[in-house]
């Protein structure tokens, strides 16, 4: 963003400055915003990129003592002979007007979200690929982000693999099961996972307060008959429930179900949790779906007339998401990883046949979302200069 200011000028009683760009457009910053964000050296610490000044020594009243400007900068007087300077593109970026922070909130966040059914193009890239190249791990996080899922093939058909990506976006999330875990058929299974039957629709750990965002799955060996995946787009089902049922829509994402999990694994625990199955922000979008049958509790803290309606409303959300036309069902190869949004997605499996020795073997971990956008953004700051 290269931007030129044509004037500033104080408004309001100097609690105001106002800007007019060469390109036409008008921006207003607030005197106590501008004074809390002085980039000068006492105020800021530029190494760590970290605000100095105390809210303590702020004054919410300040005024503006003396302005001047050229095409790049805005140079501020305080009361108390403060100075501070103030870059035209730096300014320009952090405009007020809804236009402006809309584009700005979507440069950090990258809110895109492309939703589907069953007929769905799974993304995929190859493993080494986005261990060794910045494009494509940037295409492998991106496509993460805005579709909820990307196969990743070629890994090698052995344990350890997922580690790697791990390490590739910073680091795993450590859970009461290890940092990363077997999926395989075990005896006196502590997860209904390790066992051979149906896996209906789920997210996992909703039993956690903070439940993983991104599920890393690698298939190092797979039954010949049975145990294909099935996912759906939780995001893409929430919008079809508001609009066919307003009222089962309200009562998943305004009711708080008791979630549990206790037993032994990397260490022994007993885990609680309250969540809405449908998880909304301040705006009424959906932001995670938090939902796994099998660790939903028996408590269930709510009024008895309230019972009822609410199995009605989550059995109809769960027949919606078994709508042949939503549900997408894969079947992974030795070498595949597929990368899925744990908040987003739901996921389940199909049933395989026990045998005298394991059959099927996944590997599997988990990334939390921050790590993974924060690696996104680096990365897609690498690519879009093209280093």
């Amino acid at each position: 963003m290269h931007c030129a200011i044509l004037k500033a000028e104080a408004l309001d009683g100097a609690h105001l400055m106002q800007i007019f760009w060469h390109d036409g457009a008008e921006s207003l910053y607030p005197a106590v915003w501008l004074r809390d964000n002085c980039q000068c050296s006492d105020c800021y610490l530029h190494s760590a990129k970290a605000r100095k000044l105390l809210l303590e020594a702020l004054d919410v009243n300040i005024r503006i003592d003396d302005l001047t400007f050229d095409r790049k900068k805005v140079y501020i007087t305080w009361p108390n002979d403060h100075y501070s300077e103030f870059e035209a593109n730096w300014l320009k970026k952090r405009c007020f007007s809804q236009q402006a922070r809309a584009r700005l909130q979507g440069e950090l966040f990258l809110p895109e979200c492309q939703y589907w059914g069953s007929e769905l193009q799974l993304p995929t890239l190859n493993f080494e690929d986005v261990l060794n190249d910045d494009d494509h791990a940037y295409k492998w996080l991106s496509s993460l982000k805005k579709v909820g899922i990307v196969r990743l093939t070629g890994a090698a058909d052995k344990r350890g693999e997922i580690i790697k990506l791990g390490k590739r976006i910073g680091f795993l999330y450590l859970t009461f099961y290890g940092h990363t875990w077997q999926v395989q058929d075990k005896i006196d299974a502590n997860n209904v996972a390790y066992t051979t039957g149906k896996l209906s629709f789920h997210t996992d750990y909703p039993a956690l307060h903070h439940p993983p965002g991104v599920q890393l799955l690698h298939c190092i060996k797979q039954t010949v008959t049975g145990g294909d995946s099935e996912i759906v787009d939780g995001f893409n089902m929430c919008q079809k429930l508001k609009e066919k049922n307003p009222q089962a829509f309200h009562i998943l994402s305004s009711t708080f179900v008791d979630f549990t999990d206790i037993g032994v694994d990397y260490c022994d625990f007993s885990v609680q949790s309250k969540h809405k199955i449908i998880e909304l922000d301040d705006k009424g979008q959906v932001v995670r779906i938090n939902f796994n049958n099998a660790t939903r509790d028996t408590v269930f803290d709510v009024p008895i007339e309230r019972v009822q309606p609410f199995y009605a409303a989550l059995k109809e959300f769960v027949d919606l998401m078994n709508s042949k036309e939503y549900k997408y069902t894969f079947k992974m190869n030795p070498g595949d990883v597929i990368t899925f949004d744990n908040w987003r997605l739901l996921h389940g499996r199909r049933s395989y046949e026990a045998g005298t020795e394991i059959s099927r073997h996944l590997e599997g971990a988990y990334a939390d979302w921050d790590v993974v956008m924060s690696r996104l953004r680096i990365l897609r700051q690498r690519v879009m200069n093209g280093n």
